[in-house]
């Protein structure tokens, strides 16, 4: 992700506040389960989220009901541990700077305020198809919540890498 990316990401995070999520489009994909862990995500995240569901629908003429709700909770697995813009820059900067490093320190303890935004950048896919099961998600959009962040190409071949496609394309344009 370019800086000009993250800037403007974070700008629409410090504006979150006087935008209102449109709620109703989120409820036609999600249950009553599903709508409530969605609700628990920040205004912010929550934005992101119908941002990535809208693009998803505008990219075909169809959209398989998991690959919507897939858009909506992809990031619901970071409401277990909230972080800050800080947090998430040095998650990114982290990540392309010093990927060694961050291999290492992704994989430690969320408590540690410098590591814990590069803990839940690298566990948040896991956290949340956790979360998503637990709202009664089905399968496929399990497996498009878990793989999200992964590289497109290791699911080249697999029966939903199409979708994936889909979902790695409006999540990284929003």
């Amino acid at each position: 992700m370019t800086a000009r990316y993250r800037i403007q990401q974070g700008m629409r995070a410090l504006l979150a506040f006087s935008q209102q999520p449109d709620y109703e489009l989120a409820a036609r994909y999600l249950d009553e389960r599903q709508m409530a862990l969605f609700r628990r995500l920040s205004r912010g995240e929550q934005l992101h989220s119908l941002s990535v569901l809208r693009d998803v629908l505008a990219q075909e003429s169809y959209t398989p009901p998991e690959l919507a709700q897939a858009a909506l909770l992809h990031d619901v697995g970071k409401i277990r541990c909230p972080t800050s813009i800080l947090q998430k820059t040095l998650a990114v900067l982290g990540r392309a700077l010093v990927p060694a490093q961050y291999a290492r320190w992704s994989q430690g303890d969320p408590r540690n305020y410098w590591r814990r935004g590069l803990v839940v950048h690298e566990q948040h896919p896991a956290w949340s198809a956790e979360l998503c099961a637990e709202a009664g998600m089905t399968e496929p959009a399990l497996w498009l919540v878990a793989h999200h962040a992964d590289p497109p190409q290791r699911w080249h071949d697999h029966p939903n890498g199409h979708l994936l496609r889909r979902l790695q394309r409006a999540d990284d344009a929003n």
